[in-house]
């Protein structure tokens, strides 16, 4: 059984795949409190649902592309066998999960987009860093950034760890109306960061306070 928050068909708003056609799972339950978590209506509740429903109505929205989120997704078992059922379906399958979970049991279809939490989150002390050995040019490493201070992590980890190296993208996205996408842009372009900007696109169609879109 699966704890589900919603099922539905949108836009990708993040990552490479931003502004494709997307239908979303998004599971139910996360263990962090982002400081600016814009799902909180995840964290309780949902329908109880088996594997075969949940493959069955993600599938009926009939796009090619499928992302499960959360919540945190990877904290139900099953959603390893539900990513499986999709890619076996021919789906072109996305994880969105926090750097807490461990993603090396995911099947190797999925692209997994990690999203490491900065210090600005309250949560960098959650980040599992033995994640990055896992990682693959498949997948792709997100990092919400509030200010400098967060920026300068980001920036200091890329360096260390050659993250840029590991993945097919390094997204670095501005907390929605707290820091300025400009100034995030103009600090990237001036140290020359090997990292691709990351804006989320259904904040900025449908306004930060959706749902369900």
């Amino acid at each position: 059984m699966l704890r589900v928050h919603e099922i539905y068909a949108s836009v990708q708003g993040e990552s490479s795949f931003a502004g494709l056609p997307c239908t979303f799972v998004r599971l139910s339950g996360c263990n962090l409190r982002c400081r600016w978590c814009d799902t909180p209506q995840a964290f309780t509740d949902g329908q109880q649902l088996t594997l075969e429903v949940v493959t069955q109505r993600a599938l009926a929205t009939d796009t090619q592309l499928v992302e499960l989120t959360g919540g945190e997704p990877l904290l139900q078992p099953e959603a390893l066998p539900l990513m499986q059922a999709l890619a076996d379906a021919g789906r072109t399958v996305l994880l969105e999960t926090s750097g807490e979970r461990d993603i090396s049991a995911v099947d190797p279809r999925v692209h997994r987009i990690v999203d490491l939490k900065a210090p600005g989150s309250g949560e960098s002390a959650k980040n599992r860093l033995q994640n990055l050995t896992h990682l693959t040019r498949r997948d792709e490493l997100k990092m919400v950034l509030a200010d400098r201070e967060d920026y300068e992590w980001a920036r200091g980890l890329i360096r260390a760890e050659r993250l840029h190296e590991r993945v097919a993208h390094v997204l670095l996205g501005p907390v929605f109306g707290e820091l300025s996408p400009a100034t995030l842009v103009m600090w990237m372009l001036d140290d020359a960061l090997p990292a691709r900007l990351n804006l989320p696109l259904h904040k900025h169609i449908w306004g930060a306070d959706s749902t369900g879109v």
